[in-house]
C-alpha cells in the first residue's frame, strides 16, 4: 500500500508512504480516495488529517509514471482533489519537509494547512517546460495574491514555509508548528479544533484580484519573455495566473488545462522532461547493484594547486570534506590557496557566502609538499599537466604511499585510464574522475570506469558526486571519453566550413541562434586553441589519414591561443569576455582558402547547424555502438552540462530523435557528396543506420 490510513480517536489520518518522495501514483491517489471514503462513512471520525510519511508531504508526479497514460489514469489528480475538497468532514493537510507540484497542489485542495517550519514549497512544474495541471495556477493565486504566486509559478524553485507565513494577507497555513517533530501532535489538536466548523472553507471561493491588472500582467510578460526566449512555458504560467484574477475558478482551470495540454506536446517541454529522466537515469551503472557496498570517503587529498586543482578542491570543501593540497613548491601551494580564498570572498561579498560558513570551509583544507602525508586520506584525486609521463610518476607515487582500499582517481581528459591504472598495483582502486573547468562551476562530472576498476569504487565514486553536487555520467575507456572524443568531430567540421567559404563569426552565430552556449569559435579561444592544436599534432602521428583543416594551426602559429593570450580567433580587451571579430584572421582564412585552390561559397545557417551537430550525433552512435557509453541519454547529460548545448533541444540524440534519424542520415549522405568535406567519417555509424532503418529513435 502507498497510502496508509488509521484512526486517532476521532481523526482519521490518511499518511502517503511511496518512498523516496511520496509521489502522487495511481495507487496512492486510490489510497486517498480510499482513506476519504472511509472516514466519511465512519460516524466516530470528526476530522481528516493528510499527510507524508518520511521525508516528504509530496513531491507531486510519480516520475516511474511520468508521461505515461497511468498518470492521468481515474483517479486522476484533480479528481483527488475533488474528493478532498467535497468531504463532508474538515480535511486538514500536515505538510513538512517538501510540498512541490502535485504535492502542493493537493494541500491547497485541503479545507486547511499547517505546516512544519523548514518545508520547502513549489511549483517546479515549468522547469519540465510545462505549467502546473492540477489547478496550481488558479488556486495558489488566491492564497498568497497574484504576484508571489506568479513568481513561485514562473520560478519553479521552492520557498521555504516560515517566509511564506511571513506574507501579509497569506492564507496557504492555517499554522505553522512549533517544530518538525511536533507537526502530527499539533496537527491532531488543530484537526480536533475545527471539527464542528461549518462551511468548511475552500480556496477555490477566495477572490483573486490584482489592482493594477492589465498593466501588471504586461510588464510580467515584458519579464518572462527577456529571460526564457526558447522556452514557452513561462509566459504561459502568465496568462494562467492572469485567468485566475479575472474569471470563475472553473473558467480560469479551463484556460489552466488548456494551455497545459498544449505544452506537452511541445518539443521543449518533451526535450526537458526527457533531459529530467536523463540525469536520474545517468547515477544507475547496469552491472553495479543500488545496494552495492561503498568505501568511506572522509577526507581526500589533490594533486595540483592549479585552476583545477583549487576547482576540484573546493566542490569538496563546500561539502564539509577536509582536503589535503599538494604541490611540488610551496609558491604553487600559496598561489592555489589565494585563489581559493579569492573565490570565496567574491561569493562573500556578494551575499552568496555568509562569513562563518567561509572561515568553515578554509579551516577545512590543509596543505603539504611531500606525497607522505596524504597516504592516510581516504580517496586523492590528480590534477597535474595532461601528459602520460607525468601521470606515471605521479601514480607510482601514490601506489607506494595511500594507504590500502583509498581510491586513486586521475583527472585525465583524454588519456588512458588503463594505462595509467598500470602504474599501480591496485588498478581496481584506479579509476576517472573528469572534471569540467571551472570545476566548482560546472556541473558534470565523466567517471571514467577503467577495465579494471573495481564495483564498490564505482558505487562509491557516483554517491560522492551526488554529495559534492555533480551530475555523474560514467564512460568506459577511450581517447576523449564521451564529450572530448564526440568534439573533436565537431572541431573538424567547423575547420572544414572555414575552408569552404565561412567566417569564425557566421559560425558562431549560427550555432548560437541554434541555443549553444558559445559557438566552436569562441569555445576553442575560452579553453584554449593550443590544447586543440596539441591534440591535433598527435593525430597527425596517429592517424596520419585523417582529414582536416589547417586553419586552426595557422591561428596557433601566430601565437593566437584565445583569450588567455588576448587575441585568438577573435580579439578580447583585458577584463571582458567579448569576441571581437579580427580582420587579420579573416585575411588568414581567405589566404589558405586561395592555396588550396578553394572557391568560396554561401553557406546556409541551416548547413552549418546541420553539419556541427550531426557530427555529434554520428561520433556519438559510435560510442554507444562500442560500449563506451552506457545509453544514448547519458550522452545527452555530458552535452547539456559539459559542453553548452541547449536544454530546449534535450542534448544532441534527443534533438537527432526529434529531426528523425532517417532524416539524419540522408542529410550524413548530402555531406559524403562534399569533395572538401570527410567522406568516410559521413557513413552513418551502423547503429544510427539500423535504427533509421526500423524506424527507431536512440532514447
Amino acid at each position: 500500500m502507498t497510502a496508509q490510513y488509521q484512526v486517532h480517536g476521532d481523526v482519521a489520518i490518511i499518511t502517503l508512504d511511496n518512498p523516496p518522495v511520496n509521489g502522487l501514483g495511481l495507487a496512492t491517489r486510490q489510497g486517498i480516495t480510499d482513506g476519504m471514503a472511509k472516514a466519511n462513512a465512519d460516524a466516530a471520525v470528526k476530522a481528516i488529517i493528510v499527510t507524508g510519511a518520511g521525508k516528504a508531504f509530496s513531491g507531486g508526479a510519480d516520475i516511474k509514471e511520468f508521461g505515461s497514460p497511468k498518470a492521468m489514469q481515474e483517479p486522476n489528480l484533480n479528481s483527488v482533489i475533488s474528493v478532498l475538497e467535497n468531504s463532508a468532514k474538515p480535511v486538514i493537510g500536515a505538510i513538512h519537509t517538501v510540498a512541490m507540484g502535485g504535492g502542493l497542489e493537493l494541500a491547497l485542495g485541503c479545507h486547511y494547512r499547517i505546516a512544519a517550519p523548514g518545508a520547502g514549497i513549489a511549483l517546479p512544474e515549468v522547469k519540465l517546460g510545462l505549467i502546473p495541471g492540477a489547478g496550481g495556477t488558479q488556486r495558489l493565486p488566491r492564497v498568497l495574491g497574484a504576484e508571489a504566486a506568479l513568481n513561485m509559478i514562473v520560478s519553479g524553485e521552492p520557498v521555504k514555509s516560515e517566509m511564506l507565513v511571513m506574507l501579509p494577507g497569506q492564507k496557504l497555513f492555517d499554522k505553522l508548528s512549533v517544530s518538525a517533530e511536533s507537526l502530527a501532535e499539533e496537527a491532531l489538536a488543530f484537526a480536533r479544533s475545527v471539527a464542528d466548523v461549518r462551511p468548511l472553507p475552500l480556496v477555490r471561493d477566495l477572490k483573486c484580484k490584482h489592482p493594477q491588472g492589465d498593466a501588471y500582467f504586461q510588464f510580467a510578460r515584458n519579464m518572462v519573455k527577456g529571460m526564457s526566449k526558447n522556452f514557452p512555458a513561462p509566459a504561459k504560467c502568465v496568462d494562467a495566473v492572469e485567468a485566475a484574477t479575472k474569471k470563475k475558478f472553473d473558467d480560469g482551470m479551463a484556460v489552466e488545462r488548456e494551455l497545459f495540454i498544449h505544452l506537452m506536446w511541445t518539443p521543449e517541454s518533451k526535450s526537458l522532461r526527457h533531459l529530467f529522466l536523463a540525469e536520474r537515469a545517468a547515477s544507475k551503472i547496469p552491472d553495479v547493484p543500488a545496494d552495492t557496498a561503498q568505501r568511506a570517503i572522509n577526507s581526500i587529498a589533490v594533486i595540483g594547486a592549479g585552476t583545477m586543482g583549487g576547482g576540484i578542491a573546493m566542490n569538496f570543501l563546500n561539502a564539509g570534506i577536509p582536503v589535503k593540497m599538494l604541490e611540488m613548491k610551496q609558491d604553487a601551494l600559496d598561489r592555489g590557496v589565494a585563489t581559493i580564498r579569492k573565490n570565496y570572498e567574491a561569493q562573500v561579498k556578494k551575499g552568496k557566502l555568509k562569513q562563518d560558513k567561509y572561515d568553515q570551509r578554509m579551516a577545512l583544507l590543509t596543505t603539504t609538499l611531500s606525497y607522505d602525508d596524504l597516504g592516510g586520506t581516504d580517496m586523492v584525486i590528480e590534477a597535474v599537466f595532461e601528459e602520460i609521463g607525468v601521470k606515471e610518476a605521479v601514480f607510482k607515487e601514490l601506489d607506494r604511499v595511500m594507504k590500502p582500499g583509498a581510491i586513486l582517481a586521475s583527472n585525465t581528459s583524454t588519456l588512458d585510464v588503463d594505462k595509467i591504472a598500470s602504474f599501480t598495483k591496485r588498478p581496481e582502486d584506479v579509476v576517472g574522475l573528469h572534471f569540467f573547468s571551472p570545476a566548482n562551476v560546472m556541473k558534470l562530472l565523466e567517471v571514467v570506469r577503467g577495465a579494471k576498476t573495481a564495483k564498490d569504487v564505482m558505487a562509491t565514486v557516483m554517491s560522492v558526486a551526488k554529495k559534492i553536487r555533480k551530475t555523474a555520467v560514467v564512460s568506459g575507456v577511450c581517447d576523449g571519453f564521451i564529450g572530448n572524443r564526440m568534439i573533436e568531430q565537431y572541431g573538424r567540421q567547423g575547420g572544414f566550413l572555414l575552408d569552404e567559404g565561412c567566417t569564425p563569426a557566421q559560425v558562431d552565430k549560427a550555432m548560437e541562434k541554434f541555443g549553444m552556449a558559445m559557438g566552436p569559435f569562441r569555445m576553442g579561444d575560452l579553453a584554449g586553441n593550443d590544447i586543440g592544436w596539441a591534440i591535433r599534432k598527435r593525430r597527425y602521428q596517429e592517424k596520419p589519414n585523417m582529414k582536416y583543416s589547417k586553419t586552426a594551426d595557422l591561428l596557433c602559429e601566430k601565437g593566437r591561443y584565445g583569450q588567455k593570450t588576448g587575441a585568438g580567433w577573435y580579439d578580447y580587451v583585458a577584463g571582458k569576455r567579448d569576441a571581437i571579430p579580427n580582420a587579420e584572421v579573416v585575411a588568414m582564412i581567405e589566404e589558405h582558402r586561395k592555396s588550396l585552390g578553394i572557391t568560396p561559397r554561401k553557406i546556409s545557417d541551416e548547413e552549418i547547424v546541420q553539419r556541427l551537430v550531426f557530427s555529434l550525433v554520428n561520433e556519438a552512435a559510435h560510442i554507444l555502438e562500442e560500449g563506451i557509453a552506457n545509453k544514448a541519454s547519458d550522452i545527452d547529460i555530458v552535452y547539456i552540462f559539459g559542453y553548452g548545448f541547449p536544454a530546449h533541444r534535450g542534448g544532441p540524440m534527443n534533438y537527432a530523435d526529434q529531426v528523425g534519424l532517417f532524416n539524419v542520415v540522408q542529410a550524413m549522405n548530402r555531406f559524403a557528396q562534399n569533395p572538401l568535406d570527410d567522406a568516410k567519417f559521413w557513413q552513418p555509424a551502423p547503429m544510427l543506420a539500423r535504427l533509421a532503418t526500423e524506424g527507431k529513435t536512440f532514447n
